[in-house]
This record gives structure tokens, sequence and C-alpha cells, in this order.
């Protein structure tokens, strides 16, 4: 069978390189002959496989960089709605749910000459509520907001490829975060922009604007083996969420879509997910006392709370390292590491407004003016980044934190996600790399600096 592993853009070669991971794994390799396509060269949204159906399940419980793992069911040229109606009325949708499940059916497009997508879709719900109703007598409802199953569609300029989705809700949901709606920093772009670092466990890591506690706590699973999927899979304990959590009642209870999908209830296949499960608790418990050298700082006091509640509904031992400190004010921390170099990454909030002294009543200071922030916001992908004027005052504070980084962080990398093009020369310092990513809609640079220290630059 084979699979379209979706992800942020500009994470297909890292999503490649995982992907060869999970493949390798004793119990993931025992399914047969399995295949990874090569990273591809631009940005495609993700990275196809091919194997056996249980391993879209291993896929869905351990890649932190897929935001989907869909089901290829079809594919074939079209020229209008009514070959899309025809093509999706082929597949046997009797044989994988049920007529009494809810669906919902998503369309994405490059170059359609179809005038309308919304008409599209609805003729393809049309084809799959028409084939059920044919097939059982009775016809699924329609639910876009929690459904039990999930059809995308790719539509481009002459070509329709039928996806079926074995994830459910977006894989980048882990079920920990409770405050409502999405978070600015994914998590599994969260966990792409660690692999691209090349971090390892050994290594301290330090985000200075660790806001929500993103990178700390997807830092943390990765050095405690703790699957991205756990919460889903039911690994650990469930979280602490209370009743307000719009995650909650999508993620951490319903789990996975393959678990609502008929093959998956196989005698076969609930072995192979128990096998997958067992195994990956094996490794936690082997890895659940190791010590990590992971620590962050914001400026809100109230981020900082938020961090730790985060990391215990992530079900993390003890409390994460984090203290409210402003920026420029930073150091290693000499509690966690003998040896002062590491890796430190971070996203500061471009485009919104950061506290100068912590707290709701604080006076704010941004990235950029308030004109240049509403600017960014509007900005879509397909637009240029530019280098953004901003607040004298803040280029104070951005040169001010540079001196820090060059007194006290030398031998580390520091990597910086931004919206702004103009953030080295804010620093004053020259990045040594820069890789295009997609934060959402919007089209970021991960800036990699190398400090070398005041002494170095001396000599040099």
């Amino acid at each position: 069978m084979k699979f379209f592993i979706v992800c942020p853009g500009g994470l297909e070669a890292v999503l490649a390189q995982e992907l060869q991971e999970i493949v390798a794994r004793p119990e993931i390799k025992a399914l047969g002959r399995l295949a990874v396509d090569p990273a591809p060269s631009s940005l495609t949204g993700g990275v196809g496989v091919e194997g056996p159906l249980a391993l879209s399940m291993a896929i869905n419980l351990h890649s932190r960089i897929a935001s989907r793992v869909l089901l290829k069911m079809a594919d074939g040229p079209y020229k209008s709605e009514d070959d899309l109606y025809r093509q999706a009325k082929s597949i046997g949708w009797e044989d994988w749910f049920q007529s009494n499940q809810t669906l919902r059916v998503d369309i994405t497009a490059q170059r359609s000459p179809l005038k309308s997508l919304n008409f599209a879709t609805l003729r393809i719900k049309d084809a799959i509520v028409d084939r059920l109703r044919e097939q059982t007598g009775e016809r699924p409802n329609i639910d876009t907001a929690n459904p039990d199953v999930r059809i995308q569609v790719h539509l481009t300029q002459h070509h329709a490829t039928i996806y079926l989705d074995t994830s459910g809700e977006a894989l980048f949901k882990r079920g920990w975060r409770e405050e409502k709606g999405e978070a600015p920093l994914k998590e599994n772009l969260a966990a792409g922009i660690l692999r691209l670092t090349n971090w390892q466990a050994s290594m301290p890591l330090y985000d200075p604007m660790c806001g929500s506690g993103t990178f700390l706590i997807e830092a943390a699973q990765i050095a405690m083996h703790i699957p991205a999927g756990a919460l889903r899979a039911s690994l650990v304990g469930s979280p602490n969420q209370s009743a307000t959590s719009s995650w909650k009642q999508s993620v951490v209870e319903t789990g996975f879509g393959f678990l609502r999908l008929k093959p998956f209830l196989s005698s076969l296949e609930k072995k192979n997910w128990r096998t997958f499960c067992d195994t990956a608790k094996t490794e936690m418990h082997r890895h659940q006392k190791d010590t990590v050298a992971i620590s962050g700082s914001d400026i809100n006091e109230k981020m900082i709370a938020i961090c730790k509640a985060n990391w215990q509904r992530a079900q993390l031992p003890g409390l994460p390292v984090v203290r409210q400190l402003d920026a420029i004010a930073i150091k290693p921390n000499v509690d966690l590491v003998q040896e002062q170099k590491g890796v430190m990454v971070f996203n500061p909030p471009y485009g919104e407004r950061l506290a100068m002294k912590g707290g709701d009543s604080d006076r704010p200071h941004s990235f950029g003016d308030s004109k240049t922030a509403s600017m960014q916001k509007r900005r879509t992908s397909r637009e240029p980044l530019v280098k953004e004027p901003i607040d004298p005052k803040f280029a104070t504070l951005l040169d001010q934190f540079s001196k820090q980084l060059k007194d006290h962080f030398a031998g580390w990398e520091i990597y910086v996600l931004t919206e702004d093009m103009g953030l080295p020369g804010h620093l004053r310092m020259k990045e040594s790399k820069r890789t295009p990513l997609f934060n959402g809609p919007l089209e970021c640079r991960l800036f990699k600096f190398e400090i070398r220290g005041r002494s170095d630059l001396q000599k040099s």
C-alpha cells in the first residue's frame, strides 16, 4: 500500500530521515517490504512511503514531524466535477467504514481548472454517500468538527488523488496542550527544527523565549524516548485536562483515525498495534530515569506557569527547569551541564507583542512597530520575505541580547525561527545558515548563528 506523509513545508528532508529510522525499528521491519521515497528537492509538503497497512499505525505513533498519514485510495485524470464523482464512487468505501459513521472531505489544489473547490468537495461527498447508500441502504452524516472518518483529495491541473486519513486530528496535536486554539509554533514544526539543529539528548538545550514550552517538551520526550503519539495510544496516563480544553475530546479520548477504520480492527492488525505499543512502553521504561540538560526562560510569568502545566500534562517527570527572566540577562544553566556548550533554539513572537517586564499590565514591546506587525500578519506565503524596520528601542534590546550571547554562550549554536529577514542585521551577527520553513501559512527562516566569543574574535 502507498501512503503520503504530510509535514510542514521545509521539513521534507528531515521527515524522510525520520521515516527511515522508523521503518528500521525491528518490530516494524518485521512487517515485510517497506520503502521510503527519497527526500524531495522541492517543497512538496510530505514524503511517500510504501508498505503494509500496519506501517501507517507505526508512523502515526512514532513520527514527531508528520502532520498526517494518508492512505492512497485512488488517482487518475479529471476534467470536471463529474470525473471526481465517478472516481470517488468507484472506491469500496463500505470495506473501510460503517455507514453510521460521520464523514468529512477536504480538498487541496494546485493549478486546478475547476471554478469552485466547494462544489468539487460537495460532489465527492455525494459520491461517497451514494456509494454507501447503494451498498448498505444507509448513508453517513457529515461532521466537519469531529468526524469519525476523514477523506483528503489533492488536485493538480489534470490529476486527482484521493486519500483516506489514518491520523484523525492532525498529529501535531499531541494531547497535552490545554489552552484553546492552535499554538503559534506547532509541535511537529518544533520537532523538525530540533532535528535540523542536530541536537542530541546528551547536549544542553536552552530556549530563552520558551513561551508555553513547545521546544522543551518535544526535546524532553525525544530524550526520554516517549513517542509523539504516546497520549493518544494511552502509553502514559491521561493528562489532567480541564473541561474547557478544545482538544481533549478529539485527541486524547478518540485517539487515532485508524482506530475507526474496519481493516485496522482485524485480529492481525490489533496484534500488530499491541506489539508496537508494548515495544514503545519497554523503551520508555528503559529511559524513564535518564537525565536531560534542557532548560528555558521567558519574560512573562504567566507563560512560565503555562509551560510547567503543559510539562506535567505531557506526563514528563518533575517540573521543567524554567524561570522568569529577561532575554538580555540569560546565562547557561551551570546546574545542568558541566560543559558550557550546547544548542539554543527559540521562536521570537514576530508579528506579535512582547512584554518587556512580563505580565499583562507591563509596558509591551513589539518585534517591529504596530504597522509592521499588522503587515506581517497579512503577508501570505507567496509574498517575498523582506527586511522590516523595527522600533529603535527594540533594536537596542536586540543589541543587548547579542552582547549577552557573545559574552556567555561562546561555542554554542543558536537557532532562531523568524519571519523577519532582517534579524541577523538587528543582532549584528552573520548567520552561518538559513533554512526556509513554513509556520502554518507563513514563510519563515531558521537562522543558525555560531557564537565564537570575544576572545576568539580578537584573535581573528
